[in-house]
């Protein structure tokens, strides 16, 4: 099968194609396993963490991607949930334990031996890949495999981002950043509270374009001042700046949660401009997300093909994955970007 190789950590500056498209074999289900035939996988800003060594695989070479949408070629023994033929997905969520406390209150999230798609075993940049049928999902009809894909992880995590803010109808909401994850949350928003403003900062002109196309009430800078205090915010960017710019502009006991597995260290040092009569008194909170959980995604999938959710999005083939991981990193961003897999 082909597939997108890492095999070695580097930074995109110095090496702008880290993946090699290479000849593998397809790999086969074990007991309780299904093969998927890959057609699409979102590319997601994670990649750029692993690729760049701040959040390294435990081994290389890899197959990344944690966004995928296939259609079922094999089963394993004991594996009964899918039939051959059936379109599925596969997220961030590899597998969990199944035993600790996280997992058995519903917080599979944040088990000890979690492992994730496309870091901890191979994922969607290729033609086929394998997975626990416990961890995949049937996609919804009136989704096409490409708009699915994005759903699977830029979607959830965007979903369980929201749910954490505790966000009411009729207040407000603001979103740094405005890539692949949060302009389903504001799609999101619209369809959930419809009273509820949502305002959205950014250093891209056009992203901030974007947003006010998608129904934002507002758009300006990382550094603006919104017009009005705000209850909660969600951070979607790679940086440490936006965090301490948002808090800023959050509202006495509002909350802002994080969005992201790592930070890029390029502006570490703005943590030491915290301040805490001005960003944190007022019982404001901060709070991160870890992850997301099967219940996440199933909820997800039902809420966007209820809603009509759907992401807007580029298309790229397989062999041009560089290129679209070069564009996410340079901030060259209009929805999500998915792979189409031959």
């Amino acid at each position: 099968m082909k597939a997108m190789l890492l095999r070695e950590i580097a930074s995109l500056a110095e090496n702008p194609a880290p993946l090699t498209l290479t000849d593998l074999a397809e790999p086969m289900p074990k007991a309780g396993e299904i093969s998927i035939h890959v057609s699409t996988c979102g590319v997601c800003h994670t990649e750029l963490d692993e690729i760049e060594g701040r959040m390294p695989p435990p081994h290389l070479p890899l197959v990344l991607g944690h966004q995928v949408v296939g259609k079922v070629e094999a089963v394993g023994s004991n594996a009964n949930a899918f039939k051959i033929g059936e379109r599925v997905g596969v997220a961030w969520i590899y597998s969990a334990c199944g035993k600790c406390k996280f997992c058995l209150s519903g917080r599979e999230n944040l088990c000890p031996d979690f492992k994730a798609t496309g870091r901890d075993a191979n994922g969607g940049y290729a033609q086929y890949m394998t997975v626990g049928e416990d961890f995949a999902y049937p996609i919804p009809a009136g989704l096409s495999d490409a708009e699915a894909a994005p759903l699977l992880c830029a979607g959830a995590i965007g979903y369980r981002s929201l749910r954490l803010t505790n966000l009411k109808d009729g207040q407000s909401l603001g979103l740094t950043g405005f890539g692949a994850s949060a302009h389903l949350v504001l799609k999101m928003v619209r369809h959930r509270c419809p009273n509820a403003k949502v305002f959205v900062f950014s250093r891209n002109p056009g992203e901030r374009e974007f947003a006010r196309q998608l129904g934002a009430a507002w758009a300006g800078a990382i550094e603006a001042a919104s017009p009005q205090k705000l209850e909660a915010i969600i951070d979607t960017t790679p940086a440490w700046k936006p965090v301490v710019e948002a808090l800023k502009n959050l509202e006495a006991g509002g909350r802002l949660v994080i969005n992201a597995i790592r930070k890029e260290a390029v502006d570490k040092d703005y943590l030491l401009k915290l301040d805490y009569p001005s960003h944190l008194w007022q019982e404001k909170e901060i709070k991160s997300v870890a992850n997301v959980s099967r219940q996440d995604v199933s909820e997800f999938l039902s809420l966007a093909a209820e809603a009509g959710i759907k992401p807007e999005y580029q298309e790229y083939r397989l062999e041009e994955a560089n290129q679209a991981l070069g564009e996410l990193k340079r901030g060259e961003i209009r929805g999500a970007k998915v792979l189409k897999i031959d």
